[in-house]
């Protein structure tokens, strides 16, 4: 079957919503090959401010230039509306964030450009689909909501909605957050408690994380998961400082390549807990540590 049937016949496809810039770029890339096809011209996305929508969209158009992107870099006047103004669409790409444009312009006015650009053959990468739906009149062609994970649809007349991809995403996207501070401290406990000297490999599951290990371990699980747990209680506050680091409490930097992407204090981890075993992949000879945040469900891996 060829890649555009499969496109025609895609309901949804997910993915875990990784947590650091590099890996938010892979993905990007890798759902450009899958599902973008050259004749999408609306493609929405959907996700709440540092969920990482910005650097997946820099990974499925490398070179675009982003309007309003996650370090505050703000292009005016914005390329899309002055397409609309003079009549004519220099680009083939265009790209709006529509919660930001909207402090500005009607939200009527944005949806006339889109629509202008669409009917000339241009293609709009729009952010926060869902709240231009209702005056566009469109659909996206293919929409793309990242919360705890990253979905993929291309949306029929009976749906998703834009607001029901909405409502999904915005309530995961904690657990995400939760996960990746309790990943970093982990790490750090580790590295200033247990002498390891090079971070782990890190992994994604539902409501967690896995850091790999080439050998098992001497940590006893249960002593690190109390002392991670003393940190959460301790409620220390967590904050961005730069692209490669976040503070922790008011005298530590930790190295970090996904920094907006935590909770504000350690006591906002939930239920945190680890897998009381480290478990052996024997296909990749690796060892595997398990966190895990959140109340456990029936979709729990």
């Amino acid at each position: 079957m060829n890649t555009y049937l499969l496109q025609e016949q895609l309901m949804h496809a997910t993915y875990f919503a990784p947590r650091g810039r590099k890996r938010l770029y892979n993905l990007g890339h890798q759902l450009s090959q899958r599902h973008l096809n050259a004749s999408d011209q609306i493609i929405g996305f959907i996700g709440d401010s540092g969920a990482g929508k910005s650097r997946l969209i820099a990974g499925m158009f490398p070179g675009l230039e982003l309007t309003n992107d996650d370090e505050g870099v703000n292009v005016r006047p914005l390329p899309l509306l002055d397409g609309l103004e003079s009549g004519f669409f220099s680009s083939h790409t265009y790209h709006v964030d529509v919660r930001f444009e909207s402090a500005f312009k009607q939200m009527s006015l944005l949806a006339e450009a889109v629509r202008k650009a669409v009917s000339m053959n241009k293609r709009v990468i729009i952010e926060h689909f869902e709240l231009i739906y209702d005056n566009l009149g469109l659909d996206a062609d293919i929409m793309i909501a990242i919360g705890e994970e990253v979905i993929v649809t291309r949306p029929t007349v009976l749906g998703p909605k834009p607001a029901a991809l909405a409502k999904t995403v915005f309530k995961s996207l904690k657990y995400r957050k939760m996960a990746h501070t309790a990943e970093d401290l982990t790490n750090m406990v580790l590295e200033n408690d247990y002498d390891f000297a090079h971070a782990p490999i890190h992994g994604d599951i539902r409501h967690g994380f896995l850091l790999e290990f080439d050998e098992r371990p001497v940590v006893p699980i249960q002593e690190l998961e109390d002392k991670v747990l003393a940190l959460i209680k301790q409620d220390i506050p967590v904050e961005y400082l730069d692209d490669e680091h976040i503070g922790i409490g008011a005298t530590t930097q930790y190295h970090c390549t996904g920094p907006r992407l935590h909770v504000r204090s350690t006591g906002e981890i939930e239920n945190f807990r680890l897998e009381k075993d480290y478990i052996f992949n024997p296909k990749d000879k690796i060892y595997l540590l398990v966190g895990r945040v959140g109340e456990p469900d029936s979709t729990e891996y």
